[in-house]
């Protein structure tokens, strides 16, 4: 079968489809409910204790040996010598027959050529030489500032500022930066860290600690909230002025599909909300105090709709929006021997929506009903205590029914023409010889079909109905998902009947209520929960 332009099948798990574009009143409702209650500081998920477990042995190649090290030093060949060397105050080793050997200030990665250098000043034939840097004088660093737990942290001196924070608890979320940590030496800044640039860029300037040296986490200054369709939601720290929205792109990852974007907050102390779109965005400045909502707003010309059931070719369809449903039919290729083509159904999400609203509203209902029921004796009180139990569980299977949504679009062999939503599933049925029973039944089981008989007849063949069986009024769901009830209704080639249990209660009105939840169950979901 070949497809026109405006019926084209998709493959793969699906298409997001476009939704209406809200109030900008509602969309900025929605970005305030992930403000900064909820987002954590973008980054803040750096501490969580697992830099406070670096190693302590841990020496890069471009640690520069200092005072207190210990080195390991083995010579061999024309003169014999293996022992761990500790760097003296001088910043020297002692070798026998060499003397001192100057190492303090030389990069771990120089170390053997540099003793090697010295020793072959005296040996300069027929000696090797192999040294290794086997650990070094430990520090303590103060950390102090914005952080939840300052103090005086010990470590090595290639540690990293992540080490040391982490060992104070980390940043403080409320009140601390993560744009804004000095390293200070005697009372002298030695760097400045931006620990944006190592979260987005994997940058982190190498400092060599020594013992005193302290670290200052400044204080958080202007910030944004982030939340919506994208891959970092936080509260990001932005510059006091000149910071615009496509800055911010990099570091909070929008879905490709984002389309517009919600900002809401104060300009000139008077409350200030806006809804734009993406590229306009981008060049917009934000405010302390602001918060950004990036959400997929567009107007799709194309809606994809599902198709199941005795139907050849694609099982899923990109059309227009405004793409009515025998439109659709004419482009899906059944085989009519198999196919019910004439009892068509639609299953739309809406609806088992309001579905399940409406189940919801009546379970609660009873449960309001039940608990304001008075007892006047003891052995009513028995009796409500059993039916406590029995409502309890009947509530909670109840409540597990998921409705299916279904739109009935065809009666007596005509289909409905309705405009077609995004996500709707088609169902065209399979024609059956058969008849399915299900609920108070002895067997539920599937039995052929014959012309001219009623429900009763069949429930008869099947052994009957069970003793908790409602035996006045039986259900029929029918192919194209119409419902139809009656004493001993005629049934049709693949009809389902269902026959729904007594309401073993005493209290009218409760019995009422359940007898309602019931044949709601029975129509939405096609099932019969039991009591």
């Amino acid at each position: 079968m070949v497809v026109p332009a405006h019926a084209q099948s998709v493959g793969g798990s699906g298409l997001d489809a476009g939704t209406d574009v809200p109030q900008a009143a509602d969309l900025l409702r929605g970005a305030d409910t992930d403000t900064d209650d909820v987002l954590k500081p973008f980054g803040a998920n750096l501490f969580n204790g697992g830099f406070s477990n670096d190693r302590e042995d841990g020496l890069n190649p471009s640690y520069v040996v200092q005072p207190g090290d210990s080195v390991s030093v083995r010579i061999w060949g024309a003169t014999k010598f293996n022992d761990k060397l500790t760097v003296d105050h001088q910043g020297n080793i002692f070798l026998p027959a060499v003397g001192p050997i100057q190492i303090a200030g030389t990069q771990n990665r120089d170390l053997n050529s540099r003793v090697t250098a010295a020793i072959n000043t005296v040996f300069s034939d027929n000696v090797r030489v192999y040294t290794s840097l086997d650990g070094s004088q430990p520090v303590a660093v103060f950390v102090t500032g914005f952080v939840n737990n300052p103090g005086r942290f010990a470590g090595i001196p290639s540690n990293s500022a992540l080490h040391f924070i982490d060992r104070a608890a980390g940043i403080n979320p409320e009140t601390g930066s993560y744009r804004n940590i000095q390293v200070k030496r005697n009372g002298e800044v030695l760097v400045e860290l931006d620990l944006y640039s190592f979260l987005l860029n994997g940058v982190m300037p190498q400092v060599q600690y020594q013992d005193g040296d302290t670290i200052v986490v400044g204080a958080r200054s202007s910030v944004v909230s982030v939340s919506g369709e994208i891959s970092n939601p936080a509260m990001f720290e932005i510059s006091e002025s000149g910071f615009k929205g496509e800055a911010l792109l990099s570091m909070a990852l929008p879905a490709p599909s984002v389309s517009y974007v919600g900002v809401s907050g104060l300009r000139n102390g008077k409350p200030f909300s806006t809804y734009v779109p993406l590229q306009e965005f981008k060049g917009m400045l934000l405010h302390n105090g602001d918060a950004v909502h990036f959400r997929i707003d567009q107007h799709d010309q194309v809606i994809v709709v599902d198709v199941e059931g005795a139907h050849m070719g694609p099982s899923r369809f990109a059309v227009p929006r405004n793409t009515r449903l025998q439109e659709l039919l004419d482009y899906i290729e059944v085989d009519p021997e198999l196919a019910d083509a004439r009892s068509v159904s639609l299953k739309r999400k809406t609806i088992a929506v309001r579905q399940k609203a409406a189940l919801e509203e009546s379970l609660q209902r009873l449960e309001a009903k039940y608990l304001t029921a008075s007892s006047q004796t003891d052995r009513e009180a028995s009796i409500r205590s059993q039916e406590a139990t029995l409502i309890g569980q009947f509530v909670q299977r109840a409540r597990s029914v998921e409705p299916n949504g279904r739109l009935v679009v065809a009666s007596q062999g005509k289909v409905a023409n309705i405009i077609l939503q995004a996500g709707d599933t088609i169902t065209i049925p399979g024609r059956s010889d058969s008849v399915l029973l299900s609920g108070e039944v002895l067997v539920s089981q599937a039995m052929l079909h014959e012309k001219g008989g009623r429900a009763r007849d069949y429930i008869s063949r099947s052994g009957g109905f069970t003793d908790q069986a409602q035996t006045d009024r039986i259900i029929l769901v029918h192919a194209n998902g119409e419902v139809s009830n009656g004493r001993n209704p005629m049934v049709r080639a693949g009809d389902e009947i269902i026959v729904l249990p007594k309401v073993p209660v005493k209290n009218l009105q409760l019995a009422s209520t359940i007898v309602d939840i019931l044949y709601k169950i029975a129509i939405a979901a096609s099932v019969a929960v039991k009591l």
